[in-house]
Order: structure tokens, then C-alpha cells, then sequence
């Protein structure tokens, strides 16, 4: 037998064991363990290390979502099936590092990261063989799952933003980047369309805009820095709630004012809750 025909009898034999025993299912486990591992090992970092650290270990989830999802990957999935896990990845990454340094804290912080990324795994999975299939029973589950997800990540990347005390120059345009990838994932998994279409590009970066604006308010608004992202959060809530209503064409007058009361409730407390003196 030939080198070549034994190479290629070797390669055949990996392939066939990679295909039976890493399911995609375990590729779901195995990314998160790795992550969460990841995230984990930069909690005992010097802290000058730990901003770069957790900027790798989000990029590092980029990859790690494609070779995860690497059979269903079609179409505009490989642009948008990223967006989630890479910035839940830096949103808990940069959040954790803001909180005390304690087993009590780090429990419950890693746990529900490891639980949060397989379930992202999960759903984009959903999104890409929904995309390709165009129906499938669990859609409408990956899509609640989405949009909370986006909410979680927009307030804890909100909140750590605010808590670096930038100028507004800075918050602005860091809200507005944010706010567009996590408003293009959002949007375009309404319908799953074939390509990013010019009215799901619209659409993201009107709203990302208006949060930057926003941001940029909130960067001489004299309140709290928890408060300010939840107010952030809840507008995140709203517009892109009524832009996948109108996508869906769901979009009802009893719509719009149950989300309007939300956003309405937010601002109250906001107001109530800001010193001016």
C-alpha cells in the first residue's frame, strides 16, 4: 500500500470517528466548557492583563460559533451567527471584571455564562437550519431566546461602558457600534432572508443611531450608572420589539402601546431617580 493510500485511508478513519462521536450537540458542550474555561483562567490574571484576555477570549468564540455550526452555516448566517456569542462573551467577561472577586460571585457569574453560551449555540443553530428549511417547530423558542439574549448583552456592554466614565465622544460611538451588530442580528432573524437585504441594514442603523444619541444625553445625565443602561436596555426593548412586529407583520396598534408603556415606565423611574443638585 502506497503513503498516499494509507494517508488517505487515515484521513477516512478520522473523519468517520470525528462524525460519530462529535455530534453537534457536542460541539455545543465542548465550545462552552472552553469558553467558560477561558473565562475562568482570566479571573486569576493581573488585572493591567485581563482587558486583553477577554478581548481574545470574544474573538476566539468567533471561530469556535463557526465550527460549532459549521454543517448548517449558509448564506448570511456565517455574518450575523457570531454577533451573540462574541459580544455575551465580552459583555460577561468586562461585567465580571467590575464585581468584587469572591467565590460567591463567580459561581453563579460562570454558571450562567456556561448555560447561556450553549443555549446561544442552540438557538443559532436553529436560525441556520430555519433559514435553510424555512419552517422549524423551534424557531419561534430560538427567537424569544435571541431577544433575550440581546437585552442581557446590551445591558451588561451598556453598563460597562458607563462604568469607564468616558467623554461623550467616546460613549456615543461605542454605544451606536454595539447597538447596530446586535440590532443586525435581531432584525435579520425576523424573517431569515437570503442575504442582509438594504431595509434590514436600514433599519439597524436608524435604531443604532437613536441609542447613540441617546447614549450620548445619558453621558451628562446626572444618574446612576446602573439606572442609565437599564434605560438603555429598555429602549433596545422597544425599537427593536416594533421593528420585528412590523418585519412579522404583527405590528398592532395594541402592539406599539404595550411596548411605549414599558419604555414609558423606564423613563419615570429614570427622571424620579435622577439628582440634579
Amino acid at each position: 500500500m502506497t503513503c498516499s493510500g494509507s494517508m488517505l485511508i487515515l484521513t477516512s478513519l478520522t473523519n468517520l470517528f470525528l462524525k460519530m462521536f462529535l455530534t453537534k450537540r457536542r460541539k455545543f458542550v465542548f465550545s462552552a466548557l472552553f469558553l467558560t474555561a477561558g473565562l475562568t483562567i482570566i479571573q486569576l490574571l493581573q488585572i493591567s492583563n485581563r482587558y486583553l484576555a477577554i478581548f481574545i477570549l470574544s474573538l476566539l468564540s468567533i471561530p469556535l460559533t463557526f465550527w460549532s455550526l459549521k454543517e448548517a452555516l449558509r448564506g448570511p448566517i456565517w455574518l450575523v451567527s457570531w454577533i451573540l456569542p462574541a459580544f455575551f462573551t465580552a459583555g460577561v467577561g468586562l461585567f465580571y471584571f467590575l464585581l468584587p472577586g469572591s467565590l460567591l460571585t463567580a459561581i453563579p457569574v460562570i454558571s450562567i455564562y456556561l448555560v447561556g453560551m450553549y443555549v446561544l449555540f442552540l438557538s443559532e443553530n436553529i436560525f441556520a437550519v430555519a433559514a435553510a428549511m424555512r419552517t422549524i417547530q423551534l424557531f419561534r423558542a430560538a427567537s424569544a431566546v435571541g431577544f433575550l439574549s440581546t437585552l442581557v448583552t446590551s445591558f451588561l456592554l451598556y453598563d460597562t461602558i458607563f462604568s469607564f466614565r468616558l467623554p461623550f465622544y467616546q460613549n456615543a460611538p461605542l454605544v451606536f457600534s454595539l447597538s447596530f451588530f446586535l440590532f443586525l442580528h435581531g432584525t435579520w432573524s425576523v424573517n431569515l432572508e437570503e442575504k442582509i437585504t438594504g431595509r434590514i441594514l436600514l433599519y439597524s442603523l436608524i435604531l443604532a443611531l437613536g441609542m447613540g444619541e441617546i447614549a450620548l444625553i445619558l453621558s451628562f445625565w446626572p444618574t446612576a450608572i446602573t439606572l442609565g443602561s437599564l434605560f438603555l436596555t429598555s429602549l433596545v426593548y422597544v425599537s427593536l420589539g416594533v421593528v420585528q412586529a412590523k418585519l412579522s407583520d404583527r405590528l398592532f396598534k395594541k402592539t406599539v402601546e404595550e411596548y411605549l408603556t414599558v419604555g414609558f415606565l423606564v423613563l419615570i423611574v429614570l427622571l424620579a431617580y435622577t439628582t440634579w443638585g
